[in-house]
């Protein structure tokens, strides 16, 4: 089965959804954030407010292409398919679904969340304007699912009927 990348703005489950759908499918799932901080031995709020920003997309960059392409489920950051050559290598390598949550649930998620650099201190506007910069390169996936009132199940579920539809090899 090829790789599947869960992408989408931060708070829309893709760390959640991924460790469904990974036990569901019976394969590992990775963590980009989980897996830079392994390999960095530091939080990634850290390495945001030490190196900054770009200095942590760029190990974004680097870490996608450390983990496994077959049999596995690979939850992205929120900012790493703004990268075109980050989506251009997740589209050549598997399958790519945007997990689309509304922003009104989003908002709620992350207000009060400190291991989120990004939104810490960001009012409903700032989230809303870095959203829709990200929106068209979210969009630049295999599929889309809405996960707004949907259980995780639900989620999942719609997430395996669409694989089986795609040329992933898999089947259940």
């Amino acid at each position: 089965m090829k790789a599947i990348f869960l992408t989408g703005f931060m708070g829309t489950g893709k760390t959640t959804i991924g460790k469904a759908l990974a036990a569901r499918l019976k394969v590992p799932v990775y963590d980009m954030d989980e897996f830079i901080a392994e390999e960095t031995g530091k939080e990634v709020k850290t390495i945001f407010k030490e190196q900054g920003e770009e200095f942590f997309r760029d190990l974004e960059t680097k870490s996608i292409r450390m983990l496994p392409l077959e049999d596995v489920v690979i939850t992205t950051g929120g900012g790493l398919p703004v990268r075109t050559e980050n989506r251009k290598y997740m589209m050549e390598n598997g399958i790519v679904v945007f997990l689309h949550t509304d922003l009104d649930v989003i908002f709620e998620r992350l207000k009060e969340d400190e291991n989120r650099p990004l939104a810490l201190h960001a009012s409903k506007e700032d989230l809303t304007e870095l959203y829709l910069s990200r929106k068209t390169a979210y969009e630049d996936c295999s599929f889309m699912i809405k996960t707004t009132g949907k259980s995780i199940n639900e989620v999942t579920e719609e997430m395996i009927k669409r694989l089986e539809r795609q040329d992933t090899g898999y089947t259940e």
